[in-house]
């Protein structure tokens, strides 16, 4: 994912998050919000209490590998996402089709 449709900051993360707009399951909680960049932006948040550095930053290139496949990056549209403890005890195809429907009732 290029560095233009990523959220970094922790202010942008704390601002989506207070705008409530959110969708839940057992692996993943969504927040969104409009931009007025023209593009879409996402951030990826994994607890600590999911795992060690390793376990996080593969589950962060597994999700953005999703996204991949998932979303047009052409929607003037912010997201977090954050990833629940259930995540872990789902296979990577499991995982791929709860993050598929969540995207899908975004819109």
């Amino acid at each position: 994912m290029k560095r233009e449709n990523r959220i970094r900051k922790n202010t942008e993360f704390k601002n989506i998050i207070s705008k409530h707009h959110q969708i839940k399951s057992n692996e993943f909680v969504i927040y969104t919000n409009k931009n007025s960049v023209k593009k879409a932006r996402v951030g990826v948040s994994v607890s600590s209490k999911i795992g060690n550095a390793v376990t996080r930053n593969k589950i962060k290139r597994q999700i953005k590998a999703m996204l991949k496949d998932l979303m047009k990056l052409d929607q003037n549209i912010d997201i977090v996402i954050i990833v629940r403890d259930g995540y872990k005890k789902n296979s990577y195809q499991k995982n791929f089709d709860s993050l598929k429907k969540l995207l899908e009732g975004l819109q």
